[in-house]
């Protein structure tokens, strides 16, 4: 099984999220671009709030710290 390297795991997460929010919405009409952008909308939130989070390792289990404010 592959090493977790936290640092760069976030790291990829800040990235998703800046791809998101840059990358363009793709040409289409009515409910299925405003469902596009909702769920660009979601990915992004989704993305960066992981991305802002502080790890520790306790009990052996993972626990991402994500600030609400």
């Amino acid at each position: 099984m592959a090493q977790l390297d936290m640092d760069e795991f976030l790291q990829r997460f800040t990235e998703r999220a800046e791809a998101v929010r840059e990358r363009g919405v793709p040409p289409l009409e009515g409910a299925a671009r405003k469902q596009f952008v909702a769920s660009a909308e979601k990915d992004y939130l989704d993305y960066s709030l992981i991305a802002s989070a502080e790890w520790s390792v306790d009990e052996g289990e993972l626990v991402l710290r994500i600030p609400l404010s």
